[in-house]
């Protein structure tokens, strides 16, 4: 039987299911580089509740993991910089607090798993090693306690012979032996909070779905919320709440995730909805979004997808649509939904 690591004040201190956990409100960040500034993050806004899985979707290049490392306080500064915005864990404004305070927050109370798991491990320290640390530093275990825990951790994320295998090394583990153990590091804890960027990257598809459903199973044990970002709709069709679509630093659409994949508002979400591979589409060729995310120097007037949108009008190419409520054809809102574009009611209705 799986031991489950006891943490009670931690415990103690845990929100109900749905109770506000972690809020980004306008969020700007820029890198100010040699050939000028990118603005890589453009007016972010997102929340996510306890208990809750919020997905943030996008190609690379559209801002999702330079919000979750300004998120974690991890983004290397300079040459990045935050210019405006809040980020809201429980109410209060982390861009506020100083070094130490954040420090406290980082890993105790949210937690990242980062996309390529065997270069986040340390090669030359073991598995056990790495994962009892958290209870060292956090909690002043001893090597001996420390080592049972990470034991215990090995056990809970489904590793075989955890007890055999904890002075292993990373390289002894295959990739996604890898990743359960980046997952039992981030929990080692039992955060609010957990961050997994592209946390099935290089997986095949059946380990993607062992891992994503580990991630599910974990989260509804531990009432924790989670933001997953990745660019494959496919991975989290059966276990993200709500969606996030982010296009060149913004978020260009949000929707309760069974609606956005039933009836998607921004071209762009369309587009990467109609790339996905189906079963009823055998020998036929596979659809891509032309053209390529815009150079984050140069981002286009108006709409930044305007480039490679089909319906594009003269209105999109001019000026930037607003973040807008979808309703439905009788008027009436959606709840949580939104899009910046202006022909949304043709994309939705049309």
């Amino acid at each position: 039987m799986t031991t489950v690591i006891e943490n009670n004040s931690q415990k103690s201190d845990r929100l109900e299911v749905g109770t506000p956990l972690l809020e980004v409100k306008d969020l700007h960040v820029e890198f100010h580089t040699r050939d000028g500034i990118a603005k890589a993050v453009n007016g972010v806004n997102y929340s996510v509740a306890a208990g809750e899985t919020l997905a943030v979707l996008g190609e690379s290049g559209s801002g999702k993991s330079v919000t979750a490392q300004t998120i974690m306080g991890i983004l290397d500064m300079p040459p990045g910089k935050v210019t405006q915005g809040e980020i809201l864990y429980r109410g209060r404004d982390m861009l506020k607090m100083g070094n130490e305070e954040r420090r406290k927050i980082r890993g105790r109370k949210i937690a990242m798993i980062f996309q390529d798991a065997l270069s986040s491990l340390n090669p030359v320290l073991s598995v056990g090693y790495q994962l009892g640390e958290m209870f060292r530093v956090h909690q002043g275990a001893s090597k001996a306690e420390a080592k049972a825990k990470a034991v215990e951790l090995m056990d809970r994320v489904r590793i075989p012979a955890a007890k055999q295998r904890v002075n292993d090394y990373p390289h002894q583990f295959s990739g996604g032996m890898r990743q359960r153990i980046m997952i039992a590091m981030a929990l080692s804890l039992e955060p609010d909070l957990i961050i997994a960027d592209e946390p099935t990257t290089a997986l095949d598809v059946t380990v993607q779905a062992q891992v994503m459903d580990l991630l599910a199973e974990l989260q509804a044990e531990y009432n924790m919320g989670l933001i997953l970002i990745t660019h494959d709709l496919g991975v989290v069709a059966d276990v993200a709440d709500k969606i996030a679509v982010m296009y060149a630093g913004r978020i260009v659409e949000t929707a309760p995730v069974h609606d956005l994949y039933a009836n998607p508002a921004h071209p762009y979400t369309k587009g990467l909805l109609r790339s996905i591979p189906r079963l009823d589409q055998k020998g036929q060729e596979l659809y891509a979004i032309k053209g390529l995310p815009p150079n984050l120097l140069k981002v286009p007037a108006g709409c930044a997808f305007n480039p490679r949108c089909d319906v594009a009008t003269d209105l999109c190419r001019t000026e930037t649509p607003a973040l807008h409520h979808v309703t439905d054809e009788d008027g009436t809102e959606l709840t949580g939904r939104r899009s910046a574009c202006h022909l949304w009611k043709e994309t939705l209705h049309g």
